[in-house]
């Protein structure tokens, strides 16, 4: 499995997995619907906007609907010969610090047929090399409490609790661990 930059040559896996009713958004199912309609109306500039450094595309639907401006990030998509599922990296460039609507830098999903293979912690183990060229200090993650696989694929990557807290309502409620990955040690 590798990382690849969403492109048209591999952008019929990732309708075909939308399609099977996998979602890139795992708190908004509906997202995959919502993709498809964007990709039907324009596929380049779908695909576009899965690469936007600049964070200038439109604002980002949040789980209670709301909307909030996009920050500059980017996705890559897992390949193996086939789609495998989706990593995403966001950031607000010279800060590590994080809007209060954003729960951590990088998200992921695999597919459901492609789970339980070791895609996910190979993914960010990936990503984490190219989110180190932001001059972040660490990055944030979070999981809910009872995903564990989830906290498996973290702290494998050497990522360490910082906080259990309670997601804000609009993300659900769910009680959940927030994870730092350390690129510059911290202050004792």
């Amino acid at each position: 499995m590798h990382l690849v930059w969403p492109a048209a040559q591999y952008l019929p896996g990732y309708i075909d997995a939308l399609q099977r009713g996998w979602s890139p958004d795992n708190l908004r199912p509906e997202a995959a619907q919502e993709e498809l309609a964007r990709i039907a109306d324009d596929p380049d500039a779908f695909l576009a906007l899965e690469i936007d450094r600049a964070g200038a595309g439109p604002p980002v639907v949040l789980p209670d609907g709301s909307k909030v401006a996009r920050l500059p990030g980017y996705r890559r998509w897992l390949w193996d010969g086939e789609f495998c599922g989706a990593i995403g990296f966001r950031w607000q460039p010279g800060t590590t610090d994080l809007p209060p609507h954003c729960l951590g830098h990088i998200g992921y999903s695999v597919v459901p047929w492609k789970r339980r293979r070791g895609y996910a912690t190979k993914a960010l183990e990936l990503l984490l090399i190219e989110a180190r060229q932001e001059n972040l200090a660490y990055v944030e993650l979070t999981t809910d409490v009872s995903n564990v696989g989830s906290q498996h694929v973290i702290t494998t990557n050497g990522g360490v609790c910082v906080e259990r807290f309670f997601k804000p309502a609009a993300y659900g409620g769910a009680e959940s661990f927030r994870y730092r990955i350390y690129f510059i040690p911290p202050a004792r």
